[in-house]
């Protein structure tokens, strides 16, 4: 497993991308300037005394359909569109697939002074699949989105058949593994630092385990499309905010209460360990990354499968996006 990238590749990394970011295009907090492959679907509501506007996929299914809906629940550093070869994939099977973006993330919006919560997003998402007449669903959840796919799956069991968790964060708490606290000063400091580069050497890193390809350009695009635009400390705001959300919002202690059945999906490649990396250096290595949390995990969940990607990082469904589906649609029908 590579831990670590020399320093001559990070160099010529970060150079690379800092002329990449030269040539960012700007495309707005909300993404009004980024297609995503389907169209987009509009969820508008009121959420602590502030108007939401949503953006979700909502793809029918392109075969004989099965009856089943299948939710997908982005990460921090993704968004509904970036489900698209998965969501296309399961329509082709009969599945009809909604993939929200959360409030503070991709083209949904991003309150001043919004406070974010795993509760709060479950309960617009929950109001979202009401308005489309969605009923009892199958939730799949990756990274962050994994969060709060357990969240939804506690608030709203008898709405959720079935839980799919793909690399998701909150199995462990960072914080009570070593990590410092980080107060949204903190988090808002590293926000000030994000760019193309940045985006693209933590993905590179962490995600990637050190192997890059063109298609990943697209993403990263797309994220540091929204902080290069001229609202971008809209983005940065509400990215600390999020960031603040993650590290004091886990779910381990809470796994045990899942009901419905569980599958993990986890690419054992992924390094991932929530801010980690501001740990001390003798409490760093105590910090488990996310498939060393999976395994602890899917013997807390009282009806959980564990599949492990071997070969594969924190984001399976972009990396090898047809192993990924196969892999997803045996979980959800078994």
């Amino acid at each position: 497993m590579i831990q670590f990238l020399n320093t001559a590749a990070i160099a010529g990394l970060a150079l690379s991308a800092s002329v990449a970011m030269a040539q960012t295009v700007p495309l707005g907090a909300n993404l009004e300037l980024f297609d995503y492959a389907s169209p987009v679907h509009w969820y508008e509501a009121s959420s602590q005394g502030h108007p939401i506007r949503m953006a979700y996929l909502d793809l029918e299914p392109a075969a004989r359909a099965n009856g089943t809906t299948v939710v997908l629940l982005h990460g921090k550093n993704f968004c509904a569109g970036t489900w698209d070869e998965t969501a296309r994939g399961l329509a082709a099977s009969g599945y009809r697939v909604i993939a929200p973006d959360q409030v503070g993330f991709c083209k949904s919006s991003k309150p001043q002074g919004y406070q974010y919560s795993f509760h709060a997003m479950a309960d617009l998402t929950a109001r979202l699949l009401e308005q489309a007449g969605a009923e009892k669903v199958v939730l799949v959840g990756h990274s962050t989105g994994g969060i709060l796919a357990v969240r939804f799956a506690l608030l709203h069991p008898e709405r959720v058949s079935r839980v799919v968790l793909v690399n998701p964060l909150g199995l462990n708490d960072t914080l009570a593994e070593g990590v410092p606290y980080a107060g949204l000063g903190k988090l808002r400091e590293d926000e000030a630092n994000t760019d193309a580069a940045s985006i693209k050497a933590y993905q590179l890193r962490t995600y990637y385990h050190g192997e890059w390809r063109p298609a990943y350009d697209r993403w990263v695009a797309m994220l540091a499309g929204q902080y290069a635009s001229p609202d971008g400390n809209v983005v940065r705001d509400a990215q600390a905010r999020l960031s603040d959300m993650i590290q004091t919002q886990p779910i381990e202690a809470e796994l045990p209460q899942l009901k419905m059945p569980v599958t993990l999906i986890i690419g054992q490649r992924d390094l991932t360990a929530f801010r980690a990396g501001s740990a001390p250096p003798d409490r760093r290595a105590k910090v488990r990354t996310v498939p060393q949390a999976a395994e602890t995990a899917a013997k807390a969940i009282p009806d959980a499968t564990l599949i492990r990607l071997e070969a594969l990082g924190h984001s399976p469904q972009v990396e090898a996006p047809a192993l990924f589906l196969q892999t997803l649609n045996e979980a959800i029908g078994s």
